[in-house]
């Protein structure tokens, strides 16, 4: 049950010293337009757990500063004077966090159903899962299946390059990081939290996985995240009773310099996660699936290409992932 809007706009916590059950961390960039219903939401879904809400945000050009200000003056507002990116803005959101838990939330979501509660309950029933994600959905009710994938391998990235997870999307076979036609709505272990809703044992994030890899800007560092919490013994799991409101693809086309990013980001884990062969093998699944959705554009003769056709002329840039710290 809900608490009240006075209880809910109150300190979470009385003593600052004592840890929250969870810190909610969002980066936000020119979301005016959404962070006020986030976050009000965020508040008003609150049921019985102790917590704060930390947001960091990345020079944001619009009023998100100033409605956050004005309207949610309980809410840790961190402003570092530049866009940090995703991976870095949620690693310097954690610092400030003192909290038992941390919760990735994306400033164009809508908690409903407790959902942070309900999450939270999930995982200390489930101890051991490393990442826990939640079941998003659309302002209709509709299933939106992006909250959690499965992990790229390279039989993936081979249906990628023959253009056949697009052809016969949510097969199991020739599209398996979309998990299928899996409704989200079992508990069910899984490849990939998606960074939208993503909890985590602060104590598992700081020793363990160390935070975000930070040299992904944005796009990647999730599956990156993923696959390291695998690789320390865990395996991410789903609460389908976690549900929240994610509106995602209000726009039908990735933007380019998106794109370029997505591609950056999946040519670095390749480079960071797999060796010899299988590693060559990854990139080249990359850069050919990006020929063939480029063919249309580049028989036209289009004078201005397409967005494929552009990623394909820029595959010099984006197939030499993400530098190291070294090569800033």
């Amino acid at each position: 049950m809900n608490q009240d809007s006075d209880s809910n706009n109150a300190p979470t916590s009385s003593n600052a010293a004592t840890p929250t059950d969870v810190a909610i961390l969002i980066v936000t960039y020119n979301s005016e337009e959404e962070i006020e219903e986030c976050l009000t939401s965020v508040f008003e879904q609150r049921d019985k757990i102790t917590q704060e809400v930390i947001v960091l945000d990345n020079l944001s050009q619009d009023n998100t500063v100033t409605l956050i200000k004005a309207k949610f003056p309980q809410v840790k507002l961190i402003q570092p004077g530049e866009n940090l990116g995703f991976a870095k803005g949620v690693n310097e959101a954690a610092r400030h966090a003192n909290s038992k838990y941390i919760l990735l939330l994306n400033p164009d979501t809508q908690i409903v159903k407790n959902a942070i509660d309900r999450i939270f309950n999930f995982a200390e029933s489930k101890k051991g899962h490393g990442l826990y994600g939640g079941r998003t959905i659309q302002p209709d009710g509709s299933l939106e299946a992006s909250s959690c994938w499965g992990l790229p391998t390279l039989w993936s990235h081979a249906m990628f390059a023959f253009g056949l997870s697009t052809i016969f999307k949510k097969n199991p076979v020739f599209d398996p990081e979309s998990l299928g036609n899996w409704k989200r709505d079992t508990v069910k272990e899984v490849g990939v939290i998606t960074g939208c809703f993503l909890l985590c044992l602060k104590s598992f994030w700081d020793d363990t996985l160390q935070g975000f890899d930070e040299r992904y800007f944005m796009y990647g560092e999730d599956v990156d995240l993923a696959m390291r919490t695998h690789a320390n013994g865990c395996t991410p799991i789903i609460c389908p009773e976690a549900e929240l409101i994610h509106e995602v693809g209000k726009s039908s086309k990735t933007p380019t310099h998106k794109m370029i990013l997505l591609f950056k980001g999946k040519a670095c884990l390749a480079i960071t996660h797999w060796r010899g062969a299988k590693k060559s093998l990854a990139l080249l699944f990359l850069k050919f699936g990006v020929l063939l959705r480029s063919l249309p554009s580049i028989i036209k003769g289009n004078k201005t290409p397409e967005r494929w056709h552009y990623l394909w002329t820029q595959r010099r840039e984006w197939i030499k992932g993400y530098p190291t710290s070294s090569e800033n």
